[in-house]
């Protein structure tokens, strides 16, 4: 759940209304749950996006460590993510100052141009340095596989959460990546399949998503058994979180995950 501005200390927004200057209108996120408060701050000098989250007992919780991966990152993906543009840390509490992006969720469905946008984003970031604070995938999916060894093939850097509500075009056609709480270190096949489901969402059949992920080398280069391993995974994660919590959006993706494994295991 999100905590409300008015919850943060009085010292703390002040630091804040220092970095920004006056703030004239306070706009929660609609979307996201990766950290305690998300907002865009309407000021005289322009929109900042602001991303806070509090620690638990004094030490790092989930919400602080994904902020402390979204600065590492940055400064590695500042061509195709919102700058980070200052961040505080005060208390308990830790805040992050990004760029304003004002644009729409991509659209994945067939024929979608934004599809050839994906494609050439993806292919950047799986250029970019990979700082040390990224997650390695063979430990972060250790629990879910007998042998984590080939996802740590290549040590690309991955996005890891490329849905559409995080994969922001603008009016120019320009595209944004956000919200990079996940950010990870593995084998790039390991991309494809965390968008395969998206693509399921947004209308795909899981052969033609497959056909989609096939125009990249890392895909036609993996070992088959390798990216049936991880699917199969994959699937199990979700289905194991659909079972401890009964929330909507975690049915939905532990049903689109199952579908691509079941076409995997089928073919």
């Amino acid at each position: 759940m999100r905590t409300d501005w008015t919850d943060l200390p009085e010292d703390l927004r002040n630091q804040i209304a220092a970095k920004t200057g006056p703030i004239d209108r306070i706009e929660p996120a609609p979307t996201g749950n990766h950290a305690d408060i998300a907002s865009t701050l309407h000021t005289a000098a322009g929109r900042v996006f602001v991303k806070a989250a509090r620690k638990l007992d004094d030490q790092d919780g989930p919400e602080v460590k994904s902020l402390r991966r979204e600065a590492a990152v940055n400064p590695a993906v500042s061509e195709f993510a919102p700058r980070l543009r200052w961040q505080i840390e005060a208390g308990e509490w830790l805040v992050l100052g990004f760029e304003h992006v004002q644009g729409r969720p991509a659209d994945f469905s067939a024929g979608s141009p934004d599809l050839e946008t994906l494609t050439k984003t993806i292919h950047a970031v799986h250029q970019a340095p990979c700082p040390d604070a990224a997650m390695a995938a063979e430990r972060r999916w250790q629990r879910f596989v007998d042998d984590p060894t080939p996802l740590a093939a290549g040590g690309v850097l991955l996005h890891t959460d490329l849905n559409q509500d995080n994969f922001i075009i603008t009016t120019d056609g320009s595209a944004y990546v956000v919200d990079w709480a996940f950010v990870t270190r593995g084998a790039p096949w390991l991309e494809l399949i965390l968008l395969i489901p998206w693509l399921l969402k947004a209308g795909h059949q899981p052969r033609a998503a497959e056909e989609w992920a096939a125009q990249f080398p890392a895909w036609a280069e993996a070992e088959t058994t390798d990216i049936d391993m991880f699917t199969t995974a994959f699937a199990r994660q979700w289905r194991t979180a659909s079972e401890r919590r009964q929330d909507a959006w975690i049915a939905r993706h532990a049903d689109l995950t199952g579908r691509w494994a079941d076409y995997r295991l089928k073919r």
